[in-house]
Protein backbone atom coordinates (compact mmCIF):
# COMPACT_ATOMS: atom_id res chain seq x y z
CA UNK A 1 0.00 0.00 0.00
CA UNK A 2 1.75 3.63 -1.27
CA UNK A 3 0.45 6.65 0.23
CA UNK A 4 1.27 9.82 -1.98
CA UNK A 5 2.87 12.43 0.23
CA UNK A 6 1.18 15.46 0.95
CA UNK A 7 1.85 18.18 -2.07
CA UNK A 8 4.39 20.82 -0.90
CA UNK A 9 3.12 24.28 -1.83
CA UNK A 10 5.49 25.98 -4.01
CA UNK A 11 5.31 30.26 -3.72
CA UNK A 12 6.05 31.81 -6.52
CA UNK A 13 9.42 34.44 -5.97
CA UNK A 14 8.27 38.04 -4.55
CA UNK A 15 5.39 37.01 -2.67
CA UNK A 16 5.56 38.20 1.06
CA UNK A 17 3.33 36.62 4.05
CA UNK A 18 0.48 38.81 3.81
CA UNK A 19 0.44 37.49 0.14
CA UNK A 20 -0.71 34.06 1.16
CA UNK A 21 -4.13 35.45 2.44
CA UNK A 22 -6.72 35.62 -0.50
CA UNK A 23 -6.19 38.94 -2.59
CA UNK A 24 -8.47 42.00 -2.37
CA UNK A 25 -8.76 45.64 -1.10
CA UNK A 26 -10.32 44.57 1.54
CA UNK A 27 -7.65 42.40 3.02
CA UNK A 28 -4.99 45.16 1.78
CA UNK A 29 -6.66 48.16 4.08
CA UNK A 30 -7.08 45.56 7.01
CA UNK A 31 -3.79 44.59 6.91
CA UNK A 32 -2.52 48.03 6.49
CA UNK A 33 -4.79 49.16 9.46
CA UNK A 34 -4.01 45.93 11.45
CA UNK A 35 0.18 46.89 11.25
CA UNK A 36 -0.52 50.19 12.18
CA UNK A 37 -2.20 48.75 15.42
CA UNK A 38 0.04 46.11 16.20
CA UNK A 39 2.44 48.81 16.35
CA UNK A 40 0.87 50.88 18.50
CA UNK A 41 -0.14 48.39 21.07
CA UNK A 42 3.83 47.13 21.03
CA UNK A 43 4.41 50.23 22.06
CA UNK A 44 3.18 50.32 25.24
CA UNK A 45 5.17 47.99 26.10
CA UNK A 46 7.96 50.24 27.25
CA UNK A 47 10.32 50.55 30.04
CA UNK A 48 11.96 53.66 30.79
CA UNK A 49 15.62 53.94 30.17
CA UNK A 50 17.58 55.66 33.24
CA UNK A 51 19.20 59.34 31.41
CA UNK A 52 17.51 58.96 27.91
CA UNK A 53 14.11 60.21 26.72
CA UNK A 54 14.31 57.30 24.67
CA UNK A 55 12.63 53.90 26.56
CA UNK A 56 13.04 50.39 25.31
CA UNK A 57 9.62 49.08 23.57
CA UNK A 58 8.04 46.77 21.22
CA UNK A 59 7.81 49.02 18.65
CA UNK A 60 10.57 48.79 16.66
CA UNK A 61 10.12 44.80 16.91
CA UNK A 62 6.77 45.40 15.54
CA UNK A 63 7.80 47.77 12.89
CA UNK A 64 9.88 45.24 11.36
CA UNK A 65 7.91 42.56 11.81
CA UNK A 66 4.59 44.49 10.03
CA UNK A 67 7.14 45.44 6.97
CA UNK A 68 8.47 42.19 6.20
CA UNK A 69 5.33 40.65 6.63
CA UNK A 70 3.22 42.85 4.68
CA UNK A 71 5.65 44.06 2.10
CA UNK A 72 7.42 47.44 1.42
CA UNK A 73 4.11 49.46 0.11
CA UNK A 74 1.92 47.81 2.57
CA UNK A 75 4.34 48.59 5.35
CA UNK A 76 5.18 51.82 4.46
CA UNK A 77 1.44 52.65 4.67
CA UNK A 78 0.92 50.42 7.83
CA UNK A 79 4.29 52.70 9.67
CA UNK A 80 2.54 55.82 8.11
CA UNK A 81 -0.80 55.49 9.13
CA UNK A 82 0.81 55.21 12.56
CA UNK A 83 3.04 57.88 12.78
CA UNK A 84 -0.01 60.34 11.32
CA UNK A 85 -2.79 59.11 13.82
CA UNK A 86 0.36 59.46 16.47
CA UNK A 87 1.03 62.34 15.22
CA UNK A 88 -2.64 63.71 14.98
CA UNK A 89 -2.92 62.81 18.57
CA UNK A 90 -3.65 59.19 19.36
CA UNK A 91 -1.36 58.49 22.78
CA UNK A 92 0.02 55.39 20.97
CA UNK A 93 3.77 55.92 21.11
CA UNK A 94 6.04 54.65 23.15
CA UNK A 95 5.18 55.38 26.82
CA UNK A 96 1.41 56.34 25.44
CA UNK A 97 2.60 59.48 24.14
CA UNK A 98 1.47 61.51 21.09
CA UNK A 99 2.65 64.23 18.54
CA UNK A 100 5.71 64.64 16.77
CA UNK A 101 7.21 67.39 19.71
CA UNK A 102 9.43 64.62 21.07
CA UNK A 103 12.88 63.85 21.06
CA UNK A 104 12.22 59.91 20.03
CA UNK A 105 9.81 61.58 17.54
CA UNK A 106 13.45 60.59 14.98
CA UNK A 107 13.12 56.76 15.55
CA UNK A 108 9.10 56.69 14.72
CA UNK A 109 9.99 58.61 11.51
CA UNK A 110 13.25 55.54 11.14
CA UNK A 111 10.15 52.99 11.54
CA UNK A 112 8.69 54.10 8.70
CA UNK A 113 11.67 54.10 6.83
CA UNK A 114 12.84 50.64 7.91
CA UNK A 115 9.86 48.70 7.11
CA UNK A 116 9.75 49.60 3.60
CA UNK A 117 13.14 48.66 3.32
CA UNK A 118 12.87 45.30 5.15
CA UNK A 119 9.74 44.96 2.95
CA UNK A 120 11.94 45.13 0.00
CA UNK A 121 14.41 42.53 1.36
CA UNK A 122 11.18 40.50 2.45
CA UNK A 123 9.98 40.38 -1.48
CA UNK A 124 13.41 38.82 -2.12
CA UNK A 125 12.97 36.13 0.40
CA UNK A 126 15.14 37.63 2.94
CA UNK A 127 12.97 36.77 5.77
CA UNK A 128 12.04 32.59 4.49
CA UNK A 129 16.09 31.63 6.51
CA UNK A 130 17.09 32.13 9.57
CA UNK A 131 20.79 34.10 8.38
CA UNK A 132 18.93 36.31 5.55
CA UNK A 133 16.67 36.93 8.55
CA UNK A 134 19.28 38.04 10.89
CA UNK A 135 20.67 40.10 8.38
CA UNK A 136 17.41 41.81 7.47
CA UNK A 137 16.69 42.56 11.13
CA UNK A 138 19.72 44.38 11.76
CA UNK A 139 20.07 46.39 8.51
CA UNK A 140 16.21 47.52 9.56
CA UNK A 141 17.37 48.49 13.19
CA UNK A 142 20.50 50.60 11.53
CA UNK A 143 17.94 52.58 9.66
CA UNK A 144 15.94 53.33 12.64
CA UNK A 145 19.05 54.89 14.64
CA UNK A 146 20.68 56.26 12.08
CA UNK A 147 17.23 58.32 11.47
CA UNK A 148 16.81 58.23 15.60
CA UNK A 149 19.80 59.40 17.15
CA UNK A 150 20.44 62.18 14.87
CA UNK A 151 16.68 63.66 15.44
CA UNK A 152 17.59 62.98 18.83
CA UNK A 153 20.49 64.93 19.16
CA UNK A 154 19.20 67.72 17.30
CA UNK A 155 15.80 67.39 19.20
CA UNK A 156 17.89 67.72 22.95
CA UNK A 157 21.25 69.92 22.09
CA UNK A 158 23.02 66.59 22.82
CA UNK A 159 26.74 65.94 21.14
CA UNK A 160 26.48 62.97 18.54
CA UNK A 161 28.48 61.12 20.76
CA UNK A 162 25.66 61.89 23.99
CA UNK A 163 23.09 60.39 21.86
CA UNK A 164 24.74 57.54 20.57
CA UNK A 165 25.08 56.94 24.46
CA UNK A 166 21.18 58.27 25.07
CA UNK A 167 19.59 56.53 22.54
CA UNK A 168 21.65 53.44 20.70
CA UNK A 169 24.26 51.56 23.36
CA UNK A 170 21.39 50.82 26.23
CA UNK A 171 18.94 49.22 23.60
CA UNK A 172 21.65 47.02 21.62
CA UNK A 173 20.96 43.99 23.83
CA UNK A 174 17.24 44.17 23.52
CA UNK A 175 17.62 44.54 19.44
CA UNK A 176 19.46 41.35 19.55
CA UNK A 177 16.71 39.38 21.36
CA UNK A 178 13.97 40.83 18.85
CA UNK A 179 16.31 39.83 15.88
CA UNK A 180 16.43 36.70 17.46
CA UNK A 181 12.65 36.25 17.70
CA UNK A 182 12.54 37.40 14.35
CA UNK A 183 15.07 34.79 13.04
CA UNK A 184 12.95 31.80 14.31
CA UNK A 185 9.42 33.14 13.74
CA UNK A 186 9.53 34.43 10.05
CA UNK A 187 11.42 31.54 8.27
CA UNK A 188 8.74 29.15 10.71
CA UNK A 189 6.02 30.78 9.02
CA UNK A 190 7.16 30.04 5.48
CA UNK A 191 8.00 26.71 6.63
CA UNK A 192 4.47 26.24 7.62
CA UNK A 193 3.28 27.73 4.44
CA UNK A 194 5.17 25.28 2.59
CA UNK A 195 7.92 27.31 1.62
CA UNK A 196 11.49 26.33 2.71
CA UNK A 197 13.95 29.06 3.18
Amino acid sequence: MSTAAAPVRTLRAGTVLADLLPASRVRDVALVVGGAALTGLAAQLSVPVPGSPVPVSGQTFAALLVGTALGARRGFLSLALYAVVGMAGVPWFAEAKSGYAMPSFGYVLGMLLAATVVGALARRGADRSVLRTAGTMVLGSAIIYAVGVPYLALATGMSLGQAVAAGLTPFLIGDALKAALAMGALPAAWKLAGRKG
